[in-house]
């Protein structure tokens, strides 16, 4: 059985306030011992649950965010090389099932830790077909294409939550609870791992049951932006028309043209 591991930091156990979830700062360099156990304690659910190969791609702000030398020597490790090749290893080779984790609340997500979608600064709403979508149902559907369900999703209780009324069979882990949208309360680092590992074990006996995430296509994909100015400059892309001051949307004809445009 083949797994592929999609992480993120904001959903990651002891990571407790804005600062560090930021690359290259004092406070996230202390935050990688936090997101390498989650990702360890993941990768060892998911051996305990059966998996003969896993690879795990580090996407938090495009990668480079783990110590190679402190993670789990048995599972592979990528980063993203494109907005199209976001899971590269999925190209390559046939997977059974998807993890999340580390995962956060799609954008305007009330009482959800640090919630957004691709960019706190950029984006305000993301949809498809005119529902709401964040980077769960994203991921979810870019594992669909491959045909690969998506069984784990670890996070604050909001991402899980998501996860649930987006793919309903999904195991989930809630490693802490939202104070306010920019500070959190974690579980110790000992049950937040315990959480995720058996959780993952058990997120590997929904393979052949568990259905991956598949939208209808085409779809109508739209990004409502913050600002006119950054509008602007996405509705120069080839397909992407300009709806309004600041919304641009563009037809997606499978999932890998869900992000980008």
């Amino acid at each position: 059985m083949n797994v592929y591991i999609m992480t993120d930091m904001e959903g990651v156990s002891g990571v407790v306030r804005r600062e560090q979830v930021s690359p290259g700062t004092a406070p996230w360099r202390e935050a990688l011992q936090f997101a390498e156990a989650d990702f360890n304690a993941a990768v060892a659910g998911a051996a305990a649950g059966g998996a003969r190969r896993i690879v795990l791609c580090d996407a938090h702000g495009g990668g480079n965010n783990i110590r190679l030398e402190k993670m789990d020597g048995r599972a592979e490790y990528e980063r993203p090389v494109g907005a199209r090749r976001i899971m590269p290893a999925l190209e390559e080779a046939k997977f059974d099932a998807g993890f999340m984790v580390g995962a956060h609340a799609m954008a305007g997500t009330q009482g959800a830790f640090l919630e957004h979608t691709q960019s706190s600064f950029t984006w305000h709403n993301y949809t498809v077909d005119g529902r709401r979508w964040g980077e769960i149902a994203q991921f979810a559907a870019w594992l669909g294409h491959f045909d690969v369900p998506l069984v784990l999703v670890t996070g604050d209780e909001a991402a899980c939550r998501e996860a649930r009324e987006f793919l309903g069979e999904v195991e989930t882990a809630t490693v802490k609870t939202t104070l306010c949208r920019q500070y959190a309360r974690s579980l110790p680092p000992a049950a937040a791992h315990k959480a995720i590992e058996e959780a993952a074990a058990r997120a590997l006996r929904l393979v052949g049951r568990a259905r991956p995430f598949k939208p209808k296509f085409p779809a109508d994909v739209r990004i409502e932006f913050h600002r006119a100015d950054t509008a602007d400059g996405a509705a120069r892309r080839p397909g992407v028309k300009r709806l309004d001051g600041r919304t641009v949307g563009w037809t997606a004809n499978s999932a890998l043209e869900l992000i980008g445009g």
